[in-house]
């Protein structure tokens, strides 16, 4: 028997011919809670998943103009967008520490993860978005490494991060004038999965993505939980 981690309430599994021979992938979330999860499907920004009528998106543009055109991010991939239900749920798995809150986005993790980049080629890095030492040690763990460990056992540890404060608490234009907060410990020139839990400006994945760049990296995407 199981539980929904977000609810608690009982998940009950459909048993049909076809499962009775078959593992099912474990549950974590109840249809209930699942279905208020906003998933992103139409009428985005094809470079970074935003809400969007548009192939590209007013923010995308300004990147575009900010680095002269050669924006060191090849492209976001977000799977959700950042309703209430989601806040509340990143709140408790964050900054609550609720480590097992994350398992809830496993199965479509994963799911949107091979039907995005299956066709890239298999020498490719994926390279999780540190927290400082202080923020890591504040938290137990870091969520963007949780998220990555669901698509590979061979996660990039390459960057480093500077300890500033928190980027929940910087207005929009803050974020955007931050300076970079990353230190890239090793060479890289595959191209690189930069995985993330949450895309709002897109700075602090162009911060890290702009050191792999110069180190050689030829495409950069940024893989992400929520599109803020």
């Amino acid at each position: 028997m199981s539980y929904c981690l977000y609810c608690e309430e009982r998940i009950s599994k459909t048993i049909s011919w076809g499962t009775l021979f078959i593992l099912e992938a474990d549950k974590y979330s109840c249809d209930k809670c699942v279905q208020t999860f906003q998933a992103i499907e139409d009428n985005y920004c094809q470079f970074c998943y935003k809400r969007c009528e548009q192939e590209c998106c007013e923010d995308c543009y300004k990147w575009k103009a900010i680095y002269d055109g050669n924006d060191p991010l090849y492209k976001n991939i977000s799977i959700y967008y950042y309703n209430d239900k989601m806040k509340d749920i990143i709140s408790r798995w964050k900054y609550r520490g609720d480590y097992m809150l994350g398992n809830l986005f496993k199965q479509k993790f994963q799911t949107v993860f091979r039907e995005k980049f299956s066709h890239m080629n298999k020498n490719i890095s994926i390279v999780p978005i540190p927290l400082s030492k202080e923020r890591l040690y504040e938290r137990n763990f870091n969520q963007a490494a949780q998220l990555a460990s669901f698509v590979t056992p061979n996660i990039s540890n390459i960057l480093e991060r500077t300890h500033t404060e928190k980027q929940s608490k910087k207005s929009r234009k803050e974020r955007l004038m931050s300076k970079n907060p990353f230190i890239l410990t090793e060479k890289v020139q595959t191209d690189v999965i930069l995985i993330d839990d949450i895309y709002t400006t897109g700075q602090t994945v162009r911060h890290a993505a702009s050191l792999l760049k110069q180190s050689g990296c030829a495409n950069i995407y940024a893989f992400t939980l929520v599109r803020g």
